[in-house]
């Protein structure tokens, strides 16, 4: 187990380095931010003095190294906008978006996997049918569809639900079932799948013979073994949202977070701020990859025995 887990926090590190590179290199081919900070409404001389005192009049080669050295080092600059900390600003965004992944989190789990075990349990009944009918519908719609229809209807229509920021719980209450909407139906039907899998193996047949009670059968025995697939499907899908399935939700809501940010960096060019909230996500991800990982590797003991 040791061995696997090293494996992993290697494939870590190269993951994060690649992410870091294709980051730098990909802000600079977008242009010189100077001209988007400051317009035309500038001297020639002034703009020359800005573009040396952020380091842009350095060649690409010596800007990647020091780019990579503050990495490290843990000082990623001032943003070009707001004159402040990087840090500062990217951590002030991250706790918002956090709690509402969090949120959605939750509630995806809470409902999806009752849904399919019931869709698995009552495959030939109208239960079965209803809940995958439910899934399929919100698989095929997207989530800014969701978000601007729950804005019409209980922002706009019936004013019971506040819009527009994070102030209180009522606010979360939206954005997480717009988010929630594709991951919901997504791991619902793989978990009736997988369920479906399991509920015909002799050893629920066994179980069953022992005389124990059904959501005994069903829970113990049936999802735990179901869970060594689902763990790979609910980690991925938790790493999609928070590589980018927050970012039109937040839009619309108005909600302060990464994905507010990460937008309005990448139009005006602010570089240092673009670049470490990119790096926070891409950190996020590769930590959510990782863990399902050992997670998957500690269900299932074939795995680390043959990755051993």
């Amino acid at each position: 187990m040791l061995i696997y887990v090293l494996r992993a926090l290697v494939k870590m590190a190269v993951t994060l380095l690649v992410i870091v590179t294709l980051v730098f290199f990909a802000t600079r081919l977008s242009g010189n931010p100077v001209d988007f900070v400051l317009g035309d409404g500038i001297s020639r001389e002034d703009r020359e003095l800005l573009i040396a005192y952020y380091g842009l009049d350095a060649t690409i080669g010596s800007q990647y190294w020091r780019y990579l050295v503050s990495v490290f080092s843990g000082e990623f600059g001032l943003s070009f906008l707001e004159r402040r900390p990087v840090s500062q600003i990217v951590f002030e965004r991250a706790w918002p978006s956090l709690k509402l992944l969090l949120s959605a989190i939750s509630f995806t789990l809470i409902v999806s996997v009752p849904l399919g075990i019931l869709a698995a349990i009552y495959r030939t009944s109208i239960i079965g049918s209803v809940v995958m009918v439910i899934a399929f519908l919100g698989y095929a719609v997207p989530a800014f569809i969701i978000g601007i229809l729950l804005v019409l209807i209980f922002g706009y229509t019936l004013n019971w639900l506040p819009v527009i920021g994070d102030g209180s719980a009522l606010h979360f209450i939206m954005p997480t079932l717009a988010i929630s909407g594709m991951l919901v139906a997504a791991i619902t039907r793989f978990t009736r799948n997988a369920m479906l899998d399991v509920l015909s193996q002799d050893y629920m047949r066994t179980a069953r013979a022992k005389g124990l009670p059904e959501w005994v059968v069903i829970l113990k025995h049936g999802l735990r073994n179901a869970s060594i697939t689902l763990l790979s499907v609910i980690g991925l899908q938790i790493a999609g949202l928070a590589a980018s399935g927050s970012v039109v939700v937040e839009a619309i809501f108005a909600w302060p977070g990464i994905g507010d940010l990460l937008v309005r960096s990448a139009i005006l060019r602010d570089y240092p701020v673009l670049q470490f909230a990119v790096l926070s996500v891409a950190i996020v991800v590769i930590v959510i990859n990782a863990a399902v990982d050992i997670a998957y590797a500690y269900a299932d003991p074939r795995i680390r025995l043959a990755k051993g």
